[in-house]
């Protein structure tokens, strides 16, 4: 498909600095009725929701992984997107020409990591001199989180953004973006969707840095998808799929569960156990199996989560529930606002 189907103007002054507060006062634009677009806020979704519906939200913790560091004398900042391995990761560097295979950069005197692979737009491959739970503790002492670009921030980023980019279900390190379906729930919204008999369930996506990008390619055919590691547990996928044998609507919470929970299900819609690697690029006319209902952010022109609304809703949908939300000036992208989706048939 032609990428410029996917694109739309958003005026500058939508896209959100910072989450609403309390973030379950964020708006929601309820999509899942096929005849109108209702103007909500993400505290009312309890409402639109039933007695066993399953609702899936993704785990996954942000780890600061913007680093600055040098290089003898020139200043190197990198983004960590992908683990290989204990100590190893992909990152996309900041100058990244004049970087050889072999060279160090120092992060800190106890913390440095040297260059063992370079590859196209920026993207290199470092290994750390720590690994583990240490490496961990680095980053939370040095690193700065990845916002996306179109969040402003000065150098040394704003220490606000450790609270405000983690979402509440928040459990296991190793996201550099954060599922940001995620950041509008709070203890009151939990209690109240258990007190409305929703079951809710998590997975774990550890989100990379390359989901949210524009797409450059001229058609979606040519784009390749970031490889992201997942797990869906056994108890889960079966909790998943009784509620759902015994009626209940899958509601993925954003679109990094849905993309693991797509990946995971069989033609009949049967979800499986998942540990590993998916590089799932929905766009329309994928025949989805098993997600019924989607909470989602508003996306950005052009991205492949544009695409996959648009492939999940319907794109004429899509495009009309978009327009409806700058006209009525919704706050746009990770720190934004939100819309509930049905699966169109």
């Amino acid at each position: 498909m032609d990428v410029g189907l996917f694109d739309f103007d958003l005026p500058k002054n939508l896209i959100a600095a910072h989450p609403a507060s309390p973030r379950d006062r964020a708006r929601l634009l309820d999509v899942s009725d096929a005849a109108a677009l209702t103007d909500r806020l993400v505290r009312d979704l309890p409402d639109v929701l039933r007695p066993g519906d399953v609702m899936i939200s993704n785990d996954t913790r942000v780890i600061p992984a913007r680093l600055r560091g040098k290089r003898g004398a020139a200043s190197v900042e990198v983004t960590l997107h992908k683990q290989q391995g204990l100590g190893d990761w992909h990152a996309f560097a900041r100058p990244a020409k004049k970087l050889k295979i072999g060279d160090i950069l120092v992060i800190a005197g106890d913390f440095q990591a040297e260059i063992i692979a370079k590859g196209d737009a920026g993207e290199v491959g470092l290994r750390f001199s720590l690994h583990g739970a240490a490496l961990i503790g680095a980053l939370q002492k040095h690193g700065i989180m990845p916002l996306p670009p179109y969040i402003r921030r000065d150098k040394t980023g704003d220490d606000r953004d450790r609270e405000d980019y983690q979402t509440i279900f928040a459990r296991r390190d190793g996201a550099v973006a954060a599922p940001t379906a995620g950041l509008h729930f709070t203890d009151r919204l939990l209690n109240a969707l258990d007190e409305r008999g929703v079951i809710r369930k998590t997975l774990t996506l550890h989100v990379g840095a390359g989901t949210f990008l524009p797409v450059s390619a001229r058609h979606t055919e040519d784009h390749k998808m970031h490889a992201e590691w997942g797990e869906i547990t056994p108890e889960v996928a079966d909790e998943v799929n009784q509620a759902r044998r015994a009626g209940g609507r899958l509601l993925c919470i954003g679109t990094t569960s849905l993309r693991l929970i797509e990946s995971a299900a069989q033609d009949d819609g049967v979800i499986l156990p998942f540990r590993g690697e998916t590089d799932i690029f929905i766009t329309p006319g994928y025949r989805f199996k098993a997600a019924d209902m989607l909470m989602t952010n508003f996306h950005l022109p052009r991205s492949t989560l544009f695409m996959l609304v648009g492939a999940f809703s319907g794109l004429q949908r899509m495009r009309a529930a978009y327009a409806h939300a700058i006209a009525e000036k919704y706050r746009f992208y990770s720190y934004g606002d939100a819309c509930l989706l049905a699966r169109s048939e």
